[in-house]
């Protein structure tokens, strides 16, 4: 109702709108400009994000999540003053200047590192800085949508803090294991498993990072504890890498190691959210503890308990008698 009032009242600006977002089309869905001229922006990323080994399959899901979130926000964006501000044309310049950046060095990526901006600079020169500062958050997790393969190889030295961990674990329980480099092998040979780079890679770390961006936006007001909670995203994704991996040990020692290599493993990455999750929930009950509070609440138990005598009852023996007390006439 508030967007067609405003069109009604400002044709010029919404003729703009329009003229935008039929540009933004046409350079996404139907320029071809990528692989010597046969894809469009849009497929090059829907053939990235649905590789061969589905890696960066998550890339798919950030466009629903920000339309979500500016759906979430339609109350403050219905409430927020309208405006413009001329610093969007600058933004949108910029945005323009990245798309023929990538086009001119064949690098898709930047193409679509300039969606997110070309959005944010439109909102901020139409609506003014009030819609732009709503809609910054679903523009900037728009980035979730460039695929990152090489990430792969950069998250390798997660496999050794996993396989060293789930090492640990076993025999804090009484499973003899030897790990060597990325391999845990049972010491009676009863099983031998390679911890892959898809069990403790950029996948897992990308969808939690992108969950943890999504909680804290919606749950923490504080700009240091968002930091806080997103940067240890990564703390989420090994813990809940290490409890699914060593759900499998447990299976394979105490019923079957056919089963836990094969259908098991297959199906544990369902448990891998689970205790992700609750790694994600419980750091941020402790980042948002009222420490002073319970600081005091532990010095009060700490504190000796005084009693003293009820009224008329006999004082013990040897204890000093209170003084009488002074009365002057004035």
């Amino acid at each position: 109702m508030r967007f067609g009032q405003w069109c009604r009242a400002r044709p010029v600006e919404a003729l703009l709108l329009l003229s935008c977002l039929g540009t933004l089309v046409y350079f996404y869905f139907f320029h071809r400009v990528w692989v010597l001229g046969t894809q469009t922006t849009f497929f090059w990323a829907r053939n990235a994000w649905s590789g061969a080994d589905g890696g960066q399959f998550h890339c798919h899901f950030p466009i629903f999540v920000s339309l979500y979130l500016v759906w979430h926000h339609r109350a403050r964006l219905a409430a927020a003053p309208l405006g413009s501000s001329g610093w969007g044309l600058v933004v949108v310049a910029l945005g323009v200047a990245l798309f023929v950046a990538g086009a001119r060095c064949l690098q898709p990526r930047l193409a679509m590192l300039a969606l997110p901006i070309l959005l944010y600079g439109g909102a901020l020169f139409l609506w003014g800085r009030s819609v732009a500062r709503i809609v910054l958050f679903p523009c900037v997790f728009l980035l979730f949508m460039i695929p990152v393969a090489s990430l792969e190889q950069a998250t390798f030295r997660l496999q050794f803090v996993i396989t060293s961990s789930i090492e640990l674990l076993s025999k804090l329980v009484g499973i003899s294991i030897q790990s060597v480099g990325t391999t845990l092998t049972a010491r009676d040979g009863s099983f031998n498993f390679e911890i892959a780079e898809g069990c403790s890679g950029v996948r897992s770390l990308a969808a939690m990072s992108m969950l943890t961006a999504v909680y804290v936006h919606l749950t923490q007001e504080v700009f240091w504890k968002k930091a806080l909670i997103f940067v240890a995203s990564l703390l989420f994704a090994i813990v809940g890498n290490i409890g699914r991996l060593f759900t499998v040990i447990l299976f394979a020692k105490f019923i079957s190691p056919e089963i836990a290599g094969g259908l098991y493993h297959d199906y544990s990455g369902f448990l891998f959210f689970p205790i992700a999750l609750l790694a994600m929930t419980g750091f941020a009950s402790v980042v948002n503890l009222d420490w002073r509070k319970v600081s005091a609440k532990a010095l009060e138990r700490e504190a000796p308990l005084v009693v003293e005598p009820g009224a008329g009852a006999p004082a013990p023996e040897g204890a000093a008698k209170p003084a009488s007390p002074i009365s002057y006439d004035y």
